[in-house]
């Protein structure tokens, strides 16, 4: 089976199509600046990437035009549409009404619509890139596979706020959780390596991107995580704030004379590191100043590994212990220091970091890196979420035939 894999952002769409039966990615790229000018990214399997500006004033566009790079006679993968058998679409919220990849319906899409309020950048541009496939190719089964579904086991004592309990009854606000899709995948391959069941392995998976989150992953289940309602709680990230006062939104607002949504583009986009530092929300940029000797630098790279450290350590006392940490995503994968930082703070638990394997900036695969003796394991496991969404989807419409 293949499967057309649509990650759509508000003005980007990622894609891949992937061979289930092997799990062979036969194509992958990316649209950007849909609604401004318009970049097709197209990267078939052996081939080099090709790179096209065209008009894309909308997802529709967009989404014809992957297919026509997908088809094309010189480099396409594909002789023809009727060799897509499925469409896994990922979908940022689905507040409580999804606990699972669904098959994708006009009432799952009215309920996913429902939730725009919890998710107003994302879900509205994902709900485009649904129609826009639906409009091209009317009739292959589409799958939605949501950030949130992985979290809905949380207990409440892990997402419930401490606000009066109207605002959960009548409005579900609470904790969500985001990066469900990752989280899932990176403690599967986790349990795994250490050669325990899933279902009895106690897994932190410490997804560290420009937006990061780490999530407590006790027997197959996920029991807490740091991003909340939004994705802006929690960690320290590239240009968000995560955990504050809020009596700081307060200060801000009648300081500096700002509105409400003002105050809140302010975290979301010109704090955490970028912020901080004054420098860049790119590690790359802030590990490099912070060896200049700049301190600005070094402050906001130690505050933010210190935010991590914290989250892990309250999370190995939530799961009563843990079995195995996993670093995954962009900075996870690919800045030493960071990995570095973050493990010392465990040196009291025995941890012991094996500098020569981590040293590499760059990790790309599976790769323990604490010694043998370590009492906790902690690996550096690269995240495959386009992977989890086709796994999904072939799982939801297997299902969905019997």
């Amino acid at each position: 089976m293949n499967v057309l894999v649509i990650n759509c952002g508000s003005s980007s769409l990622k894609y891949q199509v992937i061979n289930s039966d092997n799990e062979e990615v036969l194509a992958k790229g990316i649209c950007e600046r849909i609604g401004i000018s318009g970049v097709l990214k197209y990267t078939p399997k052996g081939g080099e990437q090709e790179i096209t500006e065209i008009a894309m004033p909308t997802h529709t566009e967009a989404v014809k035009y992957v297919l026509e790079a997908l088809t094309n006679e010189k480099t396409g993968v594909l002789k023809s549409l009727s060799e897509i058998d499925a469409v896994g679409h990922r979908i940022v919220h689905g507040g409580e009404k999804f606990s699972e990849a669904t098959l994708i319906t006009e009432d799952v899409i009215k309920a996913v619509e429902s939730c725009n309020d919890l998710a107003p950048l994302h879900n509205p541009a994902n709900i485009i890139g649904i129609r826009a496939c639906q409009k091209v190719m009317p009739g292959v089964p589409m799958v939605g596979i949501f950030d949130t579904a992985f979290h809905a086991t949380m207990p409440k004592k892990a997402f419930l706020y401490g606000i009066p309990y109207k605002y959960y009854e009548n409005d579900k606000l609470r904790r969500y959780g985001f990066h469900g899709t990752s989280h899932s995948f990176v403690s599967k391959k986790a349990a795994a390596l250490v050669g325990k069941p899933y279902s009895e392995c106690k897994t932190i998976v410490c997804h560290l991107g420009n937006g990061a989150s780490v999530c407590a992953v006790m027997n197959g289940k996920s029991v807490d995580t740091s991003m909340g309602l939004s994705p802006l709680e929690g960690l320290i990230m590239g240009t968000r704030s995560g955990d504050i006062d809020p009596s700081v939104i307060q200060y801000i607002a009648s300081h500096y004379n700002k509105s409400l949504d003002e105050v809140i583009a302010i975290l979301n986009k010109e704090s955490g590191v970028y912020g901080l530092s004054g420098v860049s929300s790119d590690f790359r940029d802030i590990t490099k100043e912070m060896l200049n000797g700049n301190e600005r630098a070094k402050d906001a790279l130690e505050t933010y590994c210190y935010r991590v450290a914290k989250y892990i350590g309250a999370y190995i006392t939530a799961m009563h212990g843990v079995d195995v940490v996993a670093f995954t995503a962009g900075i996870g994968e690919n800045n030493k220091y960071v990995r570095e930082y973050i493990t010392s703070y465990f040196d009291y638990l025995g941890v012991k970091l094996d500098e020569k394997v981590n040293e590499p900036m760059h990790i790309g695969e599976d790769t323990l890196i604490t010694t043998s003796d370590s009492k906790i394991p902690f690996y550096v496991i690269p995240t495959d979420e386009e992977l989890s969404i086709c796994r999904q989807t072939v799982e939801v419409l297997n299902n969905t035939a019997k």
